[in-house]
């Protein structure tokens, strides 16, 4: 098990606050890793993966003008889809990410490996831009994206605590 993950369960049931989550790169990954924790039906409430445009505008409310602008793989855009995840799930804590994986993909200013994360709370919203190596692997840059946003999630669980 993953013990970021044990971490956020214990601390969000002691602080009684919540987690949701939509991931775009990361498929998943997160919302696994976190429900593989028994007793993480006390904090997590459900995350989804808007893999393409149309669900990331249609399920979290990420206007057009930001993909038309700065495209889906943008601080914007993580803002946009963090903020989205919290208000439809209600939640205290909400995560989102949107990068390339890779093999494929990636643009000169954002390759392969490239990774923006969001975070919102009730007190507003950070994003980060992790640049993973072009040579790690898909579960590689994955995993790395999604240990990331594990350790953001149990930081904004203290701050609100």
């Amino acid at each position: 098990m993953n013990q970021l993950s044990e971490q956020i369960v214990k601390l969000g049931t002691d602080a009684n606050l919540s987690v949701a989550g939509a991931e775009s790169c990361t498929g998943g990954l997160i919302a696994k890793l976190l429900t593989d924790i028994p007793g993480s039906s006390a904090v997590f409430c459900g995350a989804c993966v808007t893999y393409t445009n149309e669900i990331k505008m249609k399920l979290l409310g990420v206007p057009a003008s930001i993909i038309d602008t700065y495209t889906e793989v943008s601080h914007e855009c993580a803002k946009a889809m963090a903020e989205g995840a919290r208000r439809a799930f209600g939640s205290d804590v909400a995560y989102s990410t949107t990068g390339y994986a890779g093999p494929g993909g990636g643009t000169v200013a954002d390759p392969v490996g490239t990774v923006y994360i969001g975070l919102a709370t009730k007190n507003g919203g950070e994003t980060y831009r992790l640049s993973l190596p072009e040579a790690s692997s898909r579960e590689e840059i994955r995993l790395a994206a999604a240990n990331f946003v594990l350790d953001m999630i149990k930081q904004a669980i203290g701050d609100l605590s």
